[in-house]
């Protein structure tokens, strides 16, 4: 059994209380499920440039990457992920999917009805206790 190892990053942003959530296309791995977005850190990117990156190609928008919120690991068969999922202190652009097939502005208390994907649970469940006061701060600014 060959294990591959994935370190990968997801965003909370949050506008006037709501999360952002985007689902995943579809055909590809995880379809359909909803995410905090961001994706795979390269050889030699930090996690925080890693996920402006993803964030400017995946949706147009540049964003200032805050501190880590939480990290999760997660076994999808014999890919094992680790999630570091960081604040996102402001955003600037409009948002436009362009890998994604849909977004939406969730509730933090309705978070758990969408079909997440499994690294994410863990992640909304957190927001949900926290009732997201924590993460409330989050400027957003469209351009």
């Amino acid at each position: 059994m060959n294990i591959t190892h994935l370190t990968v990053t997801a965003a909370i942003i949050v506008r006037r209380g709501k999360v952002f959530l985007a689902r995943r296309a579809d055909g590809g791995h995880l379809h359909g499920k909803w995410e905090f977005p961001g994706g795979k850190v390269e050889p030699g990117e930090t996690p925080e440039a890693c996920l402006a990156r993803e964030l400017k190609e995946e949706f147009g928008v540049t964003a200032a990457v805050g501190e880590v919120f939480t990290e999760v690991t997660h076994a999808y068969g014999e890919r094992v992920v680790r999630l570091i999922v960081l604040r996102i202190r402001r955003v600037s652009g409009r948002f436009v999917p362009t890998e994604h097939g849909a977004i939406a502005w969730v509730r933090p208390e309705d978070l758990l009805s969408y079909d997440l994907a499994p690294a994410d649970i863990p992640v909304a469940r957190l927001l949900v206790e926290q009732k997201i006061s924590r993460v409330r701060r989050l400027p957003i600014k469209d351009r």
